[in-house]
């Protein structure tokens, strides 16, 4: 049966990043789309973009569709989920964590990764006009693409843009989350080195029941090996 999937980018990104796994997914015979969340467009004003903003856009787009979908949430895209999802439940048929950061209840993203990444982006963040954390080129190529090929890395690296900090240090409240009869599905690429080893998987398991789909390729396959990642969102359909 077709599915329709909605799909959200995480941090620096926008819904472009989705476009090669959207090409795949259709030609499987579903459809698809990718919001770009506020403040992450090339010309977009981002000094005042809050955690509710992405939050409300989510919530935006869903309110619209006319049957329940897929949601997909890649990296920082996961905890955007958890705060969105119990707001619109209806509207939502399943649940999907790609390399996610799942938060516990009452904390931020920069509460999960080693404190001198938090502590580096937000003297980075507090030094820029727009306070938001600058495209760190560095870390693009070595943690989130060090599977990509020099050529692949600037093709991303061109398009991403600066991030409101406050993605970043805004605390989540996941009890309503908690409490939903959603089926949750992680889809797991295992060469990721954006975090420590376990990391992502180990975060999961605050989602309680949960499938787990594995394949190969890091943070970035979304981009790098589209078809890849859209053969394991199929598979992942309950």
């Amino acid at each position: 049966m077709a599915k329709h999937f909605v799909l959200l980018h995480g941090a620096w990104h926008g819904g472009w990043c989705w476009d090669g796994v959207i090409k795949a997914l259709e030609k499987a015979g579903h459809t698809a789309e990718a919001p770009t969340m506020p403040g992450h467009g090339p010309k977009d004003e981002r000094s005042g973009i809050r955690f509710e903003d992405y939050v409300n856009g989510i919530v935006r787009v869903l309110e619209r569709q006319p049957m329940p979908v897929v949601l997909v949430g890649h990296s920082s895209a996961g905890f955007m989920m958890q705060a969105a999802a119990p707001k619109v439940s209806e509207k939502i048929s399943q649940l999907i964590f790609h390399n996610a950061f799942i938060l516990p209840d009452g904390k931020a993203q920069f509460d999960l990764v080693p404190p001198e990444v938090a502590e580096g982006m937000t003297a980075a963040a507090e030094a820029s006009p727009e306070n938001c954390v600058p495209v760190l080129e560095d870390f693009v190529r070595n943690e989130l693409m060090a599977d990509a090929v020099p050529e692949v890395q600037d093709a991303l690296i061109t398009r991403l843009v600066p991030q409101p900090v406050a993605l970043f240090t805004t605390p989540v409240s996941t009890g309503e989350f908690d409490a939903l009869a959603i089926p949750k599905t992680v889809v797991f690429c295992k060469d990721d080195t954006s975090l420590p080893p376990g990391a992502y998987l180990g975060m999961a398991q605050g989602l309680g029941e949960h499938d787990v789909v594995e394949l190969d390729g890091g943070h970035e396959t979304l981009f790098t090996h589209p078809e890849v990642l859209a053969e394991a969102l199929i598979k992942a359909l309950r």
